[in-house]
């Protein structure tokens, strides 16, 4: 019977969701289980330069996994031809890879998964399986979205109430003290099967401005390179909706410390590139040396004024 009456719970919101029509699925590691499942995946070529999340399905469900370079633009290094039953995961690293590329890759190698965790508003392209991820963008305990052909039927629907502390408590204290928290919900999704995303995140993603967003990430990210690309190293492009903005300095890990202090908090978003790579690789020098700055809707011009102050001041305290 439905309940009516009985105090007032969380208003249910309107609005459409940026990725409309997508399969939405718990996370994003469970997008690629998904594929993993219906497409057959008998063996998956990753880049070096990707987190342990990406692998953990492969090996959930035995799936093979071999490894490759990516250049100093981040673009795939992949001289190889596709075997049956083989796919190639291009991981679009902060959006800089564009839908063109992407139409060639299909071309040239036919089964393509396209990780836009980074790149969330970047349209997919058609035929090509694309995944994308809600929490690196937007403040919510799960969600993931998903374009591919085949449709989920039968799963169970997430429920994320007891995950969400850590996002309501820091809307009213410091990030500091839900920390393990946030963590521990990053785990939480090692060992989750898959699931139809929750209605709470469902219902959040339907009050978000998505125009007011991606015009401000946008606008933070092109104020960035406009002070930084100069002594930048990468060559980038301004994308749409930015993730965040990477600067690449020589002694990035002492000056990500430097950052701490001024409680600047910078991570280091692949910390597993440092176990399986060598120290004298591409990819464990930018594990270790670009600073992926925060660009996102919670900050305005005058702080990425403020970042790029202190991120050149405490490059000068290392340089000396």
């Amino acid at each position: 019977m439905k309940e009516i009456g009985g105090y007032l719970e969380l208003d249910r919101y309107n609005g459409s969701i940026f990725h409309e029509g997508a399969v939405a699925l718990n996370c994003g590691r469970n997008c690629l289980a998904y594929l993993i499942k219906t497409k057959k995946i008998k063996k998956l070529y990753l880049p070096y330069f990707c987190c342990d999340s990406v692998a953990q399905p492969c090996r959930k469900y035995g799936v093979e996994i071999e490894r490759y370079h990516i250049d100093v633009d981040f673009r795939p290094m992949f001289p190889k031809v596709l075997e049956t039953d083989e796919w190639l995961y291009i991981v679009n690293f902060y959006g800089q890879i564009n839908n063109d590329e992407v139409k060639a890759w299909k071309k040239q190698f036919g089964r393509v998964i396209l990780d836009n965790a980074q790149a969330y508003f970047q349209k997919p392209v058609d035929g090509v399986d694309t995944i994308y991820t809600c929490r690196k963008f937007f403040g919510v305990a799960d969600g993931a979205f998903m374009y591919t052909q085949d449709r989920p039927e039968g799963l169970e629907r997430d429920e994320s109430f007891n995950r969400m502390r850590f996002v309501l408590g820091r809307f009213e204290r410091t990030a500091g003290e839900f920390y393990k928290e946030s963590a521990d919900n990053n785990e939480f999704f090692t060992n989750e099967p898959v699931k139809l995303m929750s209605k709470l995140t469902d219902n959040f993603l339907r009050g978000i401005d998505y125009s007011a967003v991606e015009k401000r990430r946008t606008e933070n990210f092109s104020y960035l390179h406009k002070r930084l690309r100069d002594k930048n190293k990468l060559h980038l492009t301004i994308p749409t909706g930015a993730y965040m903005y990477p600067f690449y300095c020589e002694n990035g890990a002492m000056v990500r410390k430097s950052l701490q202090t001024k409680k600047i908090f910078i991570p280091i978003l692949w910390p597993d590139v440092l176990d399986i790579c060598k120290p004298d690789t591409l990819e464990y020098d930018h594990a270790m040396n670009i600073l992926p700055l925060p660009v996102d809707q919670r900050y305005k011009i005058e702080d990425m004024e403020y970042i790029a102050k202190l991120l050149w001041e405490s490059s000068e305290e290392n340089n000396d």
